[in-house]
């Protein structure tokens, strides 16, 4: 069985089509699966839309990503864990690729990514260079990422001392293990943290933490991009 895991903080704008691109897809495969979505204290309707739209619903009030997924990971019943933010949507063909991977005896592994909606030259530009330069280092990002669930539970999970960043030590511990592989099909993510922030404030934030390393990521303090729960209207992401 496949489980589809999405922490989700205040997403009712986007969590409906989340699920349900991700149910299209498994059924493609023709595997059985299972959708969780760790609710992680939300005040909208979240946790309604997600479960009317056919997922399994997980109440906690971490507000913390990496206890988020670990919450997820530790009621799901499947033999592959699959990692999905709450703003991306998961093509078939990226899901068969990466099932395909893990059958061939991948450890794991995460996918290129592509922003969705309307963003300046400066963003598609800056993204495109982070997309070369996290191909080139074998980085992915935690939008999507998947894994046995031995993998998993071997290395741990998620290491809940990091507040952010968690998907990059995930990766580390689980390439140390075994082959970890970065698909060259995509998943397609929101825009909006481009779109909210502009490019220098996020590239600013990512040289703070780079500067900082690990002990910059082990609070939420000056963590704002990660943790302030802005979110934008319906249509922005089309």
């Amino acid at each position: 069985m496949l489980s589809f895991i999405i922490p989700a903080y205040n997403e009712e704008v986007l969590i409906e089509a989340t699920v349900k691109q991700l149910q299209v897809s498994a059924e493609a495969l023709g595997r059985d699966y299972e959708i969780i979505v760790v609710n992680d204290a939300s005040t909208d309707r979240t946790a309604q839309l997600a479960e009317a739209a056919g997922a399994r619903i997980i109440n906690v009030k971490n507000r913390q990503i990496a206890a988020t997924r670990n919450a997820g990971a530790a009621s799901a019943n499947g033999d592959v864990f699959i990692f999905v933010d709450a703003d991306t949507l998961v093509p078939a063909a990226t899901l068969r690729a990466a099932i395909r991977v893990l059958d061939n005896g991948a450890i794991g592994g995460g996918a290129t990514i592509k922003f969705r909606g309307r963003l300046s030259l400066a963003a598609h530009f800056t993204a495109a260079i982070v997309q070369q330069l996290m191909h080139l280092s074998g980085t992915v990002g935690g939008c999507f990422m998947f894994m046995s669930r031995s993998a998993f539970k071997a290395v741990g999970g998620f290491d809940e001392a990091f507040y952010a960043s968690e998907e990059v030590w995930l990766a580390m511990a689980l390439r140390r293990r075994g082959r970890f592989v970065v698909l060259t099909q995509h998943v397609q993510t929101s825009g909006r943290k481009l779109r909210q922030n502009g490019v220098f404030q996020l590239l600013k934030g990512g040289a703070v933490i780079m500067l900082r390393g690990p002990a910059g990521v082990r609070k939420r303090d000056g963590l704002d991009l990660w943790y302030d729960g802005r979110r934008e209207e319906k249509g922005q992401d089309d």
